[in-house]
């Protein structure tokens, strides 16, 4: 449990019985029994007292500790100078509080079974006292009144103490189920909830794609720290509400290249048309408006293909992505041009139907044979005559 919620918690519970013990102080006053009105006023002075005491010094564990004594050892003593459970209208409820509170704002059980014991050895005193005990002086209407107070009283702040539990605990876990959102796609979050092992899977038909700001590096020597981090987050968040656009998955960041996929975890027959269509976007984002009072070049590459996606590891969790398509997506980044969008031919072959490409012949890369390349130029509406360059280029690369 959040240590902010054991502090709320435990104040609540304290606070909130304040009026009631100033009520029986004052009923016990006025009904002849001094002994238990003073035990009630007891409570009721120190716990304001340990509360501000507890506001400065922060101090959880000895306010936790010491409150929970009182709610234990004051009802008990209310009881003894009553004469016994009847006569003091099983006033002693009050004391299960205590080890309530500490399994319900400690989360020890160690702790809580402490306190269930002395909650217990309590009971069992009494009773043992109890033949012992001179007669109550309340009157029996008083008494019968008193049950009702005790055991209302305590079932209400029961009650409140767990509605208030359970929706700290509720917004808690939206909170951490939302952050975990952010890192990982649902379905692996999900996944996680009931298998804590390595998770992957293997993907015959998915897209990838890169996309690198041109000399961001020579740039970023020029900035101060914070201009770089902030410069990067304008960027990468106009990307980010693009890929929710689209849903595709956004894999991660590293320094200034954005990294997405289609097609994992969730399969889809245009990945990569989706895909295009992203990197489209995102290059007239970055052509189109101006970053920190600075005019950005985009270098972009996907490709497409098999591979195996998932979450390795116990902590700090990332979902990404491994095989020769993410290499090779990569390295259509790398070996780009800044404005445009390079594609494979295994891209190519997806997305020839719906968008004009640009052959630019066959370029070496790093890890593989010479390789076919293409530009994306747009979609194939938005085109009313292709070049007749391009599309001899494009014969070219398809023979």
């Amino acid at each position: 449990m959040e240590t902010a919620l054991q502090k709320r918690l435990v104040v609540l519970l304290c606070v909130a019985t304040l009026p009631l013990t100033i009520l029986w102080s004052i009923i016990y006053y006025a009904a002849g029994a001094p002994l238990a009105a003073s035990v009630s006023a007891f409570y009721s002075f120190v716990t304001p007292i340990n509360t501000l005491l507890f506001a400065f010094t922060r101090n959880l564990g000895f306010y936790r500790a010491s409150q929970f004594l009182m709610i234990l050892i004051l009802p008990w003593l209310v009881t003894i100078s009553l004469g016994g459970f009847k006569e003091a209208s099983v006033v002693i409820v009050w004391a299960a509080l205590s080890p309530l509170a500490s399994l319900l704002i400690d989360a020890n059980l160690r702790h809580a079974a402490l306190w269930i014991a002395a909650f217990l050895a309590l009971l069992t005193a009494t009773a043992i006292m109890q033949p012992h005990l001179a007669p109550g002086r309340l009157p029996e209407a008083y008494v019968t009144w008193f049950f009702v107070l005790n055991v209302g009283g305590v079932s209400a702040i029961v009650f409140a103490l767990l509605d208030y539990f359970v929706a700290q605990r509720n917004f808690f876990q939206e909170r951490s189920e939302t952050l975990l959102l952010n890192i990982l796609p649902k379905e692996i979050v999900e996944a996680l909830k009931t298998d804590q092992r390595a998770i992957a899977g293997h993907y015959d038909s998915a897209s990838v794609l890169f996309a690198d700001l041109v000399s961001f590096t020579p740039m970023a020597a020029a900035m101060t720290p914070l201009q770089v981090v902030t410069l990067l987050n304008e960027v990468f968040e106009c990307f980010d509400a693009l890929v929710e656009k689209y849903d595709l998955e956004k894999i991660k960041t590293i320094g200034d290249c954005y990294m997405v996929a289609a097609g994992v975890p969730r399969e889809r027959p245009d990945h990569a048309q989706a895909l295009v269509r992203l990197a489209l976007d995102m290059q007239e984002t970055i052509a189109t408006r101006k970053f920190g009072d600075r005019t950005l070049s985009l270098r972009v590459g996907i490709n497409s293909g098999s591979v195996v996606a998932g979450v390795i590891g116990r902590k700090k969790f990332i979902y990404d992505l491994w095989g020769d398509a993410v290499n090779i997506a990569s390295r259509m980044e790398t070996h780009g041009q800044g404005g445009a969008i390079q594609i494979t031919r295994s891209t190519y072959e997806l997305i020839r139907d719906e968008f004009d490409c640009d052959y630019k012949g066959a370029i070496d890369v790093k890890g593989a044979d010479r390789m076919d390349v293409w530009h994306v130029m747009g979609p194939r509406a938005e085109r009313s005559v292709a070049p007749a360059g391009a599309a001899r280029h494009a014969a070219v690369g398809d023979g």
